[in-house]
């Protein structure tokens, strides 16, 4: 399958280190021992539902402990197209068509170690750790050790801003779903391994949404009238992931990989 070796190239990347299959303390557990994905979420003492936690994209297998293997080599359909799920696929503007037709996967910035950055972070195989404290979000990537951090404090979105490989992004509650809004993109940003682009004039918004203990639900609406010719709305799955830790994956300069990933089929 096109792409695929990107993932063989994260995985191929990750360092070994401590507390790879270290029992998480506090959660709910089934009778097994297991971890409970379908306990209630936990909430806040302002009553929203806490968001902290360790995510990764939903993939065939949750991934505990030393079982972490079974999703780095997966990886989901969005992470390779993230229209995969619209029936007409995604609205391009010809010139973005265009790069999805012509690019291949080495010019991906993703294999280039550039961090992805603003929605497509969540369709990344690697971990992430979310840290919810009042008035800020920080998602802790295991990719490159990089970040974001969604402001609830009130702020606005700032005005003409620096470009940026995450954005600005702030976030309020409406109800038990946090509303993100983000700006300030790159223009040569990369939703997917296929090309989808987002520009600097796009504006990203994601409702995010805890399920249950062990499920995150995000809706990604993309509205940047540089490459598509409307709006457009998708939703992405993370599940829950215990008794582990994050890992070093690390991308620099200089790497060979590229070389060796497979040209458009």
């Amino acid at each position: 399958m096109r792409f695929v070796a990107i993932a063989l190239f994260v995985f191929a990347v990750l360092a070994p280190a401590q507390w790879l299959n270290y029992a998480t303390r506090g959660i709910p557990r089934t009778k097994d021992g297991k971890p409970n994905r379908m306990a209630p979420a936990r909430r806040t003492s302002q009553g929203k539902p806490d968001l902290s936690g360790m995510w990764q994209a939903a993939n065939p297998l949750p991934c505990d402990g030393i079982n972490r293997v079974c999703t780095d080599l997966a990886i989901s359909q969005q992470f390779l197209n993230i229209g995969a799920d619209l029936k007409e696929g995604l609205p391009y503007l010809p010139w973005v068509r265009d790069r999805v037709r012509q690019k291949g996967p080495a010019d991906d910035p993703y294999v280039r170690c550039i961090a992805p950055g603003g929605a497509r972070m969540h369709l990344l195989p690697t971990m992430k750790k979310w840290i919810q404290a009042p008035g800020l979000l920080a998602i802790l990537d295991e990719y490159n050790a990089s970040f974001r951090q969604i402001f609830t404090d009130g702020r606005p979105l700032p005005q003409d801003p620096q470009p940026a490989l995450n954005g600005y992004s702030i976030g309020h509650w409406e109800g038990d779903t946090l509303v993100v809004e983000s700006i300030g993109f790159h223009d040569d940003s990369w939703l997917d391994a296929a090309g989808s682009a987002l520009t600097s004039a796009g504006k990203v918004t994601e409702r995010i949404r805890r399920l249950n203990f062990g499920n995150l639900e995000i809706e990604i609406t993309v509205n940047d009238p540089q490459a598509y010719s409307r709006p457009w709305t998708v939703h992405v799955k993370q599940v829950g992931v215990f008794d582990t830790e994050l890992l070093d994956a690390y991308c620099l300069e200089n790497e060979k990989d590229v070389q060796h990933l497979p040209p458009h089929k």
